[in-house]
């Protein structure tokens, strides 16, 4: 099926909106749980899980696709039955004048399952996957140490996964408009004033996640077609 997305600029939406300009509701929410766990669903079931119609679902479902809510699909894999048993996470201090470096060299790193941006004493963290606690000295010591965009490391083993979503839904559905008793621009109650954020240094900002990978075949866009 070809890509949906609006034509109107992400600009011109307004969070927790769809492409058809019904705000997202407790349905919606509850369709996106249904599919956290069962993306291969069809739209039958997909409707009685919900208590919906079919159409309904069907309707919901194209309007969170299109409006770029539901971005793809892809295969979730287990890293330990690929002989990926163990996870790291790698935080790194970056020369402030070698982002671009750093970013490069980063991405031809198939041991590289993720990285962010952060604030606080390190500038990155990247988590890896690797066979052996050696492995990840391996990497860490030959291959992230010398990088001469990297000035500083610290590595931290994780020795059990105890939760892993692929991801969160807001525990509540939540208007697009301004909280309630909240005048508008004042600050939200989840603003703290302790918060010290530190400006980027240019060509911090351009570390991306990968784009989504092609939307698989499966049961819920046969019966679409």
């Amino acid at each position: 099926m070809g890509d949906l997305s609006s034509p109107e600029s992400s600009s011109d939406r307004r969070p927790g909106r769809i492409g058809i300009g019904l705000a997202l509701d407790s349905v919606h929410f509850k369709i996106l749980d249904v599919l956290r766990t069962q993306g291969r669903i069809s739209v039958a079931a997909l409707a009685e899980r919900v208590g919906i119609s079919r159409a309904n679902a069907y309707t919901r479902f194209e309007a969170l696709r299109a409006d770029g809510v539901i971005s793809g699909f892809s295969a979730r894999v287990d890293p330990s039955r690929m002989g990926l048993d163990i996870c790291a996470l790698v935080f790194v201090t970056v020369r402030q004048e070698m982002w671009k470096q750093f970013r490069a060299t980063l991405a031809q790193m198939p041991e590289v399952e993720y990285c962010a941006i952060t604030t606080g004493e390190h500038d990155a963290m990247i988590q890896i996957r690797v066979p052996d606690v050696g492995a990840v000295h391996r990497l860490v010591t030959e291959q992230l140490a010398p990088i001469p965009a990297v000035r500083a490391t610290e590595t931290v083993v994780i020795l059990d996964e105890v939760l892993r979503r692929p991801y969160v839904l807001p525990s509540a559905p939540r208007s697009p408009e301004s909280p309630s008793g909240t005048s508008p621009g004042a600050p939200a109650a989840s603003q703290f004033g302790m918060t010290r954020f530190i400006r980027a240094a240019e060509g911090r900002g351009g570390l991306q996640r990968g784009t989504p990978p092609e939307d698989p075949p499966g049961d819920l866009e046969a019966q679409q077609r």
